[in-house]
């Protein structure tokens, strides 16, 4: 049994050690990800920084908050100068931290009161009543097939599905930086440590 356990242990360490040389993959694949959804969300923020003033401050219909014109800029060049960072792998930990706050900003004020799911079921009886009649009326007074050639409609049950995804996705770039050989932060660190 032991010999057997010891094999096992040989096999794994030459099959899996050889991967140690690949592991920025890893973190790239997580940084470039990541950079579209934290620059849409920057940019489009700061494209409409006075609605996202508002949107931030207004508790009827938006999110109630304190300093709502400090926290939307903060959100949004965050998010923004945040995907620049992770494309190039540069402060690719520090700048986790404060994504990180965003995404729990996001979880808590914005998405959950909506429980899990990003996407309602479609096979719930009432949404898919309410995804039918939206069907109807496309088909009768819309140009359907063109409005669908890019995919089914759904809809948005605008749950904490997709901020708690990122939110752990950064998660992980805090502990292990932007990856090995593929980031700013791999070289900087080799040049100092010299």
């Amino acid at each position: 049994m032991n010999s057997l356990v010891q094999g096992f242990s040989r096999f794994q360490e030459a099959l899996f050690g050889r991967l140690a040389y690949l592991d920025g993959l890893a973190p790239l694949a997580l940084r470039l990800y990541l950079v579209p959804v934290f620059w849409m969300a920057g940019t489009q923020k700061i494209a409409g920084i006075e609605n996202t003033i508002e949107w931030f401050g207004n508790a009827e219909y938006g999110l109630g908050l304190p300093f709502p014109a400090l926290l939307a800029y903060l959100a949004a060049y965050t998010e923004a100068i945040g995907a620049l960072l992770l494309l190039l792998g540069l402060a690719t930990r520090w700048i986790s931290i404060p994504l990180i706050i965003t995404m729990l900003v996001a979880i808590f004020a914005v998405h959950w009161d909506s429980g899990w799911a990003a996407i309602a079921d479609s096979s719930a009886p009432e949404v898919a009543q309410r995804l039918g009649a939206a069907r109807d009326l496309l088909r009768e007074h819309g140009n359907y097939s063109w409005l669908t050639e890019k995919g089914s409609f759904v809809i948005l049950n605008n749950g904490i599905e997709f901020a708690v995804t990122y939110m752990i996705m950064l998660l992980s770039l805090l502990f292990t930086g932007g990856g090995r050989y593929v980031s700013v932060d791999y070289y900087l660190g080799r040049l100092i440590n010299r």
